[in-house]
């Protein structure tokens, strides 16, 4: 699945609803997202202490749910992912490393 079309595909299932609740809180949304991907990333790379299959499961469900949220964002504001995504994809763009 390409970004375009998840974006599609989130906008044509929620955007009815998203749109009407939203930026600031739809941005609520995503920010618990976040979180509970901050938690699950904790869960997953504690020292001396590997996952349990149920966190594995957990961790690859919030990275979905954040970009999910994220996307609808992206929709509900009119951002295009792909061409916001050039800032990464198009060599002429892309420059060194960050640190």
């Amino acid at each position: 699945m390409t970004l375009a079309e998840l974006q599609r595909l989130i906008r044509e299932r929620y955007y009815a609803t998203d749109s009407a609740r939203g930026s600031a809180g739809t941005f609520m949304h995503f920010a618990e997202e976040f979180g509970e991907l901050a938690t699950a990333l904790y869960n997953n790379n504690r020292p001396n202490k590997p996952p349990t299959d149920a966190e594995r499961a957990n961790l690859v469900e919030e990275f979905a749910d954040v970009l999910a949220w994220l996307t609808t964002l992206a929709n509900i504001n009119d951002v295009d992912l792909e061409e916001a995504m050039a800032k990464y994809t198009n060599p002429d763009r892309v420059k060194g490393v960050k640190d």
